[in-house]
């Protein structure tokens, strides 16, 4: 057996009180804009579209600072693992903290910046080895 379809607001009219089914009827009018006591004439309801506005995410710069205990074959392995280098670019990366005291491994959000300096820490820790990551807002 097929019901037939029926819209929820004919079915509330069927069913409401005489009293409710002219207020009912009154609430098309208003919607549609013309009659029922609308303080606006038909035809003056403006209809705006906006587009949302995306904000682009922050980024934070992933940096390796120096430390006379952690050797330099351990940083470049920690940037090939951590920071996907190679082993040419790990190599330049790590001179450049031993040289200049910091080095930055990458750039990123917020959330893949702290999971990496995270990362870092825990692997250096767990290596025994006094290795500092940070990240600081670009």
């Amino acid at each position: 057996m097929r019901l037939p379809m029926t819209r929820p607001v004919d079915e509330a009219r069927r069913s409401a009180a005489p009293g409710v089914r002219e207020r009912l009827a009154g609430d098309d009018d208003r919607k549609r804009g013309g009659g029922g006591g609308s303080e606006r004439g038909p035809g003056t309801n403006v209809i705006t579209k906006t587009k949302p506005q995306t904000k682009r995410p922050n980024f934070y710069r992933v940096l390796i600072l120096n430390d006379d205990y952690t050797p330099m074959e351990f940083v470049v392995h920690v940037l090939e693992r951590f920071f996907n280098k190679d082993r040419e670019a790990a190599t330049r990366i790590m001179m450049h903290v031993h040289n200049h005291g910091i080095g930055e491994c990458g750039v990123y959000t917020y959330e893949v910046a702290e999971t990496k300096v995270t990362q870092v820490m825990d692997f250096a820790r767990k290596h025994q080895h006094p290795l500092q990551c940070v990240m600081e807002k670009k």
